[in-house]
């Protein structure tokens, strides 16, 4: 395998939420890979309705050899393929391990039960990885009374 030199990824994940402490030093509270949507209901829908679910992406790059500003996309594709519009930041590498702490708020317009993936690009066309989330839907149909 070729070494590109950097930057090189430490970390990507969904998280529900971020604390920064006052010496710099990140935690990532409750990592996700799956949600599970219900709808109760006498009649509640077979097909997963379309909604809005608010997302936290974190991307923690380390520079190596990459220096100065550079952009991060991360863009969602549904489980039928289709993609959707990148959320797009910029990011400056200082060299060595020296890094960046990306979070990223992403409202996603689910209309589709099954495996998302979000692929995470830096400039536009270096691949860096994908990070999968799994929405899973649950019609549960109550006796109304």
């Amino acid at each position: 395998m070729k070494d590109t030199g950097g930057p090189y990824l430490s970390m990507a994940a969904f998280c529900e939420k971020t604390l920064e402490e006052k010496d710099g030093v990140m935690s990532f509270i409750r990592v996700i890979d799956r949600v599970n949507i219900t709808a109760r209901g006498p009649n509640p829908p077979d097909e997963m309705p379309a909604g809005q679910m608010p997302l936290m992406a974190v991307v923690t790059l380390r520079s190596g050899s990459a220096r100065g500003r550079h952009s991060l996309t991360v863009r969602p594709e549904k489980p039928s393929g289709e993609m959707m519009p990148p959320a797009e930041t910029p990011v400056l590498f200082e060299g060595e391990d020296r890094g960046v702490n990306v979070v990223l708020q992403i409202t996603l317009q689910a209309d589709e039960e099954g495996l998302y993936w979000f692929h995470v690009i830096l400039d536009g066309n270096q691949f860096l990885t994908k990070i999968p989330l799994r929405i899973v839907y649950h019609p549960i149909r109550m006796a109304s009374s």
